[in-house]
C-alpha cells in the first residue's frame, strides 16, 4: 500500500485557485449573458404587466428577512412530499415510543402501535388540537398516506403466508382441526345473530344485510396469527404442547378466515349471484394454480440456491414482483390484493433459508416503516366521539361480550371435549381470541368496501383492541406471570 502524502500550504494553492479562475469565469459568464440577452420594457409595457390597483414589487414595502424566510418555509411545507415525509417521522416516532411504553408493561409493542395510531387520529389529537391535526394530515395527502399503507400490508400479509408452515399444520392437522373449526363457526354464528340486531342501527345506507351480516361474522371469527406467534415465543411457549397446537390452530383460523373473507368480498362486490360465482370460480383456479403449479415451480427454479443458501437481490426483486402480480390479480378478480399476497407468501419453498431471508428484508422494512401507516391511517379513519350515546356504548359492550365469549369460549369447550384440561383448555380459548393486526386489515376492508359504517368500524377497532390486550393478562393469571422480552 502506497504511503499517504503529507499535504503542505504550497499543495493546496493550485486548486485554491482553480476554484477562484473557475468560479469568477462562471460569474463573468453570467453576468454578461444577462446583460446580452436581457429585453428592454417600454413604459407602456411596464404599465400594463401591473394590474390596475396595484404597485410594482419595487414600490412595495420590502419583507423583513425573517418574515421572507418564514413565508419560503410555510410554502415548502405545503408541499405533498414534505407533507408525506413529516407524517412517515412523527407516525413512526410515535409509533415507536408508544410501543415501548406497551412493552414496559407487559404487551406486544405491535398494540402500542395500533394505539400511536388512534392518539394521531381525531379520536384524541384532532380532539385536542384541530389545527395540528389539519397540519400533519391535510384532507389532501390521505390519499397517498393509504396507498402506502395498503402496500404495507401487502407486504405483511405475503409475510404472515411465508410464516405459515403447511408441513406443521399437516402433522398437527387431527388434534387442532376440531378446536379451528369450532372457533370460527360458532363466533361466525354468533356474528350473524347479532346482526340482526345492529343492522338497521350500523349498517351503511344501502348496503344489504347478508352483506353486513356475513361480514360481522367474519370480524368476529378472526385470530391474528401472527400476533399470537410473537406472544408464544416471547413467553417461551413455542415449543410446548399447547404453543404447538394454538399456533396450528390461528393458521388453519387464518387460512380458513381469509377464504371466508375472499366469498364475502366477492358477494359484497358482485351485481348478481352469477357474478358471485364467477368470481368464486376465478379466485379457486388462482389458489390452485398457485398451489398445484407455482409453489412446485419455485422449489425447482430456487434448488440450486437453496444448496448454497445465497441468493442474489435479483432473486429478492423477483420475488417482490411476484407478491406485486399476484396480489394485483386477486385485486381484478375481485377478492382484494392481501390475499393474493398472503398465498403468494405460502408457496414460497421452506428450504434453503429462503423463509428467513424474505422475513428479515421484507418483514423488518414493512413492520418499521409501512406498517405504522397502515395503524395511522386506521386510527384517522376512526372516531370514538361517534359513540356519543350511552346506546352507542352498550352495542359496543355487547359486540366485545359476544366476540369473547364466542371465540374464547367455543375454543376452550371444543380444546377440553378432545381431551385437553381445563387449565390449558381456557389458555387455547385465551390464545385463540387475540385479534390484533389481522383483524385491522380486515376491518379496513370492510370499511373499504363501505360493509361497514363509521360507527360499527369504531367499535369493531375497540373489540379488536380489548381483546388483544387481555391476553398478557389472563395468560399470566392462569399459567403465572412470565418474563417477556418483547423488542
Amino acid at each position: 500500500m502506497p504511503e499517504a502524502k503529507t499535504f503542505t500550504v504550497k499543495h493546496y494553492l493550485p486548486y485554491v485557485a482553480v476554484l477562484l479562475l473557475f468560479g469568477v469565469g462562471i460569474w463573468l459568464i453570467l453576468s454578461a449573458g444577462s446583460r446580452f440577452y436581457s429585453q428592454p420594457s417600454s413604459p407602456a409595457a411596464t404599465a400594463e404587466s401591473v394590474p390596475a390597483g396595484a404597485t410594482s414589487a419595487h414600490s412595495q414595502q420590502p419583507d423583513s428577512g425573517r418574515s421572507y424566510a418564514t413565508r419560503i418555509f410555510q410554502e415548502n411545507l405545503r408541499n405533498s412530499l414534505t407533507i408525506l415525509l413529516l407524517q412517515l417521522v412523527v407516525i413512526i416516532v410515535a409509533a415507536r415510543l408508544v410501543g415501548r411504553l406497551f412493552r414496559k408493561i407487559g404487551q406486544p409493542p405491535v398494540l402500542g402501535e395500533i394505539v400511536a395510531g388512534i392518539v394521531l387520529g381525531p379520536s384524541l389529537l384532532g380532539w385536542l388540537s384541530p389545527p395540528a391535526m389539519d397540519l400533519l394530515f391535510p384532507a389532501g395527502s390521505m390519499e397517498t398516506l393509504k396507498l402506502l399503507s395498503q402496500i404495507g400490508v401487502v407486504l405483511f400479509m405475503f409475510v404472515v403466508g411465508v410464516e405459515l408452515d403447511v408441513q406443521h399444520l399437516r402433522k398437527k392437522a387431527h388434534t387442532a382441526v376440531m378446536v379451528s373449526n369450532a372457533s370460527i363457526i360458532v363466533p361466525f354464528f354468533l356474528g350473524v345473530s347479532l346482526s340482526l340486531l345492529l343492522y338497521r342501527s350500523l349498517a351503511p345506507a344501502g348496503k344489504s344485510f347478508t352483506a353486513f351480516a356475513l361480514f360481522m361474522g367474519i370480524a368476529m371469527s378472526i385470530t391474528a396469527f401472527p400476533v399470537l406467534a410473537r406472544i408464544l415465543e416471547d413467553r417461551g411457549m413455542s415449543k410446548t404442547y399447547l404453543g404447538s397446537i394454538a399456533l396450528t390452530c390461528a393458521a388453519v383460523d387464518d387460512v380458513t378466515a381469509w377464504c371466508m373473507l375472499a366469498l364475502v368480498i366477492a358477494v359484497a362486490q358482485s351485481s348478481s349471484v352469477a357474478a358471485s360465482f364467477l368470481t368464486i370460480a376465478l379466485a379457486l383456479a388462482f389458489i390452485a394454480i398457485m398451489l398445484l403449479l407455482v409453489k412446485p415451480q419455485f422449489a425447482r427454479l430456487l434448488a440450486t440456491r437453496a444448496n448454497s443458501g445465497e441468493y442474489s437481490r435479483g432473486v429478492v426483486a423477483g420475488i417482490l414482483a411476484f407478491v406485486f402480480a399476484s396480489a394485483l390479480i386477486t385485486e381484478a378478480i375481485g377478492i382484494h390484493a392481501l390475499f393474493g399476497a398472503f398465498l403468494a407468501g405460502v408457496v414460497m419453498p421452506s428450504t434453503g433459508g429462503l423463509r428467513v431471508l424474505l422475513k428479515e428484508r421484507i418483514g423488518t422494512f414493512s413492520a418499521v416503516a409501512l406498517l405504522p401507516l397502515f395503524f395511522a391511517f386506521t386510527g384517522l379513519r376512526m372516531q370514538v366521539n361517534l359513540l356519543n350515546d350511552w346506546h352507542s356504548w352498550v352495542m359496543c359492550a355487547v359486540i366485545v361480550m359476544v366476540a369473547i365469549s364466542g371465540k374464547l369460549g367455543a375454543s376452550m369447550l371444543m380444546a377440553r371435549w378432545t381431551g385437553m384440561n381445563w387449565r390449558d383448555s381456557f389458555s387455547l380459548g385465551v390464545l385463540m381470541n387475540t385479534r390484533g393486526l389481522v383483524e385491522l386489515i380486515v376491518l379496513n376492508v370492510g370499511y373499504d368496501l363501505g360493509i361497514l359504517s363509521a360507527r360499527a368500524f369504531a367499535m369493531l377497532v375497540l373489540m379488536a383492541l380489548i381483546t388483544t390486550f387481555m391476553t398478557g393478562p389472563m395468560l399470566a393469571l392462569v399459567r403465572g406471570d412470565q418474563s417477556q422480552t418483547y423488542v
